[in-house]
């Protein structure tokens, strides 16, 4: 997979994608991912990527044109590579669909993936209308460009690259993957000031194991996010389960 960021600030995602799991995909050959300023696509001496508002108002506004160039000139390298068969050119903004794993999961599917990191007072319309595919949001609170949001969406989506985790069975415990609230974790030691690990986990009964952690993300769904067990797939004994705990 390609990932290509577009940004006025190449510099800020060295240090975060070279380590940890976006680190390990890279150098593995798993996801290739790029940085391009598009500041190198503004034309005049100034290098000006943004201008005032028509209409008036406080802030500035991105410039469609190093934008456009910026991205067309990626999918112009790509063209024939392999890497623009399925491509998403996105648009990271306060006001685009709110980003979830059920969205990681379509971006982790892509064979070409474009952010574009907003900045300043936000883009020009003709961005949103003609050059990206996608908006996303990473919440409902505004940053002061694209860029964070857009590591955050790069982590979501590498790790769920085949080979990335150590064990591939890791990514489907995740909170959300099935709907739910991700069950409590323990480790050693069994007893740590008192506070003993549930004995279910140290029995070695795999079956019953898998039932109290089904319960306890039901619980914690519950009590922490029940909005999601709306749209979770439930069976009748799991809803049943739903049922006698909102009592």
């Amino acid at each position: 997979m390609r990932i290509d960021i577009v940004t006025l600030f190449p510099e800020m995602f060295a240090a975060v994608f070279s380590h940890s799991i976006i680190g390990r995909a890279a150098s593995r050959g798993l996801v290739d991912i790029r940085t391009c300023n598009f500041r190198n696509y503004a034309h005049d001496r100034h290098r000006t990527v943004d201008d005032y508002p028509y209409g008036g108002g406080a802030g500035m506004v991105l410039k469609p044109e190093p934008l456009f160039e910026a991205v067309e000139a990626i999918v112009a390298e790509t063209h024939g590579q392999g890497a623009g068969q399925r491509r998403e050119v996105v648009l990271l903004t306060p006001q685009g669909r709110l980003f979830n794993q059920d969205i990681a999961r379509e971006l982790a599917a892509l064979d070409h993936l474009v952010l574009i990191c907003g900045r300043y007072e936000g883009v020009d319309e003709r961005v949103r209308q003609h050059l990206a595919s996608m908006e996303l949001s990473i919440g409902d609170y505004v940053l002061s460009g694209g860029e964070v949001a857009a590591m955050v969406v790069v982590d979501a989506v590498v790790r769920l690259l085949p080979g990335s985790l150590g064990s591939e069975e890791a990514a489907w415990d995740d909170s959300f993957v099935n709907g739910l609230l991700q069950f409590p974790q323990y480790t050693r030691p069994p007893e740590y000031r008192g506070w003993v690990v549930p004995s279910v986990l140290l029995s070695g009964n795999h079956e019953e194991v898998a039932r109290w952690r089904r319960r306890q993300s039901l619980l914690r769904t519950m009590e922490r996010r029940s909005e999601l067990l709306a749209k979770a797939p439930l069976s009748e004994e799991e809803a049943g389960v739903v049922r006698d705990l909102g009592r």
